[in-house]
């Protein structure tokens, strides 16, 4: 690893670090702030996965958490969102290709060389920190909009892994709204059969843990009728009977000014379920 940055910050350190992923193929950036902590002392970690067009930057210049990690004693983890690098495929949209790696493992040309972002933030990734850093083996995971996809389905595949999980304006139907279709067909084919292991709805009713999950939803979102549909999400957690919190929040958008006004209370969530 090679450290590019780091910051005294509530009195603990915020850190940005690169490495050499072997799932990826390619170099990767990550951002860690571990609190204040006795010598020895492991501390829980929640992950960040953050959405489209953002890398490790934007959460811990934006979203304010780090006061609440410190209060709570816990390690903030935000990789980036995809592989990235002159040899990595890309695309000219902005959500497809390089800043735009959904958290899943791609199956087809040309991304399946590189983009296998599932694998990195449930294997590679976590048996880092653990390595590296005052980190005990209790997680958990949060996200915004195609990281809350991100969240919630790795959450959902991975029973008895995570603590708790929450997730800002997620996208929470991939498969059936424009931003998932395109992304999946390009990443996992035309075989729509093969999309449901990456869709949150879809994998609600085969989860065999029913771990409670803390959605927060702006009611100004601009994506929230065509990208996001939390009602879809809904109506399927209320009949299998799985937990959900789902806030909606008069007047708040898709910004870093929303996750930044409701970031305590998921933090605070999380070290609940974290320390419990």
């Amino acid at each position: 690893m090679e450290r590019l940055e780091s910051h005294a910050c509530f009195g603990g350190a915020q850190t940005v670090w690169k490495h050499a992923s072997e799932v990826l193929g390619c170099e990767m950036s990550f951002a860690v702030f571990t609190p204040a902590h006795a010598a020895g002392e492991r501390l829980p970690v929640i992950y960040w996965l953050s959405g489209l067009t953002c890398n490790e930057q934007n959460f811990i210049t934006k979203a304010g958490a780090q006061q609440f990690a410190a209060q709570h004693g816990v390690i903030l983890v935000a990789p980036d969102t995809s592989p990235r690098g002159a040899d990595v495929a890309d695309d000219e949209a902005y959500d497809l290709g390089q800043g735009a790696g959904f958290y899943l493992n791609a199956t087809q040309g040309p991304w399946a060389q590189h983009f296998k972002m599932y694998d990195y933030i449930t294997k590679e990734l976590p048996k880092l920190i653990e390595a590296e850093f005052p980190a005990s083996d209790k997680r958990s995971i949060m996200g915004h909009s195609m990281g809350g996809h991100g969240a919630l389905t790795i959450a959902l595949k991975n029973p008895g892994r995570y603590a708790a999980v929450s997730a800002f304006s997620p996208i929470l139907a991939p498969t059936q709204v424009p931003w998932g279709e395109k992304a999946f067909t390009a990443y996992l084919g035309e075989d729509r059969a093969t999309w449901a292991e990456w869709d949150a709805t879809a994998l609600l009713a085969g989860a065999s843990e029913r771990l409670p999950v803390l959605i927060d939803q702006g009611e100004a979102d601009p994506f929230l009728e065509n990208q996001l549909k939390p009602e879809i999400f809904a109506a399927e957690a209320e009949r299998l009977g799985h937990p959900l919190t789902l806030r909606r929040q008069p007047g708040y958008d898709h910004s870093y000014y929303f996750i930044a006004s409701f970031i305590g209370d998921h933090i605070a969530h999380h070290a609940a379920a974290l320390k419990g």
